[in-house]
């Protein structure tokens, strides 16, 4: 007798522990609808009447509310926007990461101004080396010295006039 009283029981307490795993609301047609998942996406949170663990939703309403709204024209006011809450903590790590990329981005800026004031510097002097007529040698692939003849002279002081018009005018945006 005692083992059978124990079994109703621990029937009883299963029942209840899945009954609290149940999920209320109301669908488009206005029927309610019980069920142990979730409802669809398309269901509005305010159709939600219950959710697992006995907890109600916010903006739970009663299904004879849910019933005269869906009789009534929908609304065209426009929805309030919700204030999301600021914390303090998280708003401090934002900013030190927008001021840390900043920094990293200012000192990248700042390394390519002086590479680009660097290859102007040299692109003039190597420029004012050729405009002298003086001859002019390069080391060949075999370490021997060479003259640069006309159209190679030529060549080299076009290719210095376009370093200079790219890294000698105003930086790039």
């Amino acid at each position: 007798m005692k083992m059978h009283k124990l079994l109703i029981l621990l029937i009883a307490c299963i029942g209840t522990t899945a009954a609290m795993a149940q999920w209320q609301w109301v669908d488009k047609d206005g029927r309610k609808i019980f069920s142990d998942r979730p409802p669809p996406a398309d269901v509005p949170e305010k159709n939600i009447l219950k959710q697992p663990g006995g907890s109600r939703s916010q903006n739970a309403i009663s299904p004879a509310a849910v019933e005269a709204d869906s009789r009534t024209e929908p609304s065209t006011a426009p929805a309030k926007p919700v204030a999301a809450a600021k914390d303090p903590e998280l708003e401090k790590r934002k900013a030190e990461a927008d001021a840390a990329e900043e920094a990293k981005k200012k000192a990248q800026a700042d390394k390519l101004a002086k590479e680009r004031a660097d290859n102007c510097k040299r692109a003039q002097q190597s420029k004012a080396a050729f405009d002298t007529g003086r001859p002019i040698t390069h080391m060949n692939d075999k370490g021997e010295r060479i003259y640069l003849d006309e159209k190679d002279r030529n060549a080299e002081t076009k290719r210095l006039q376009s370093i200079i018009a790219s890294d000698c005018g105003p930086a790039p945006k």
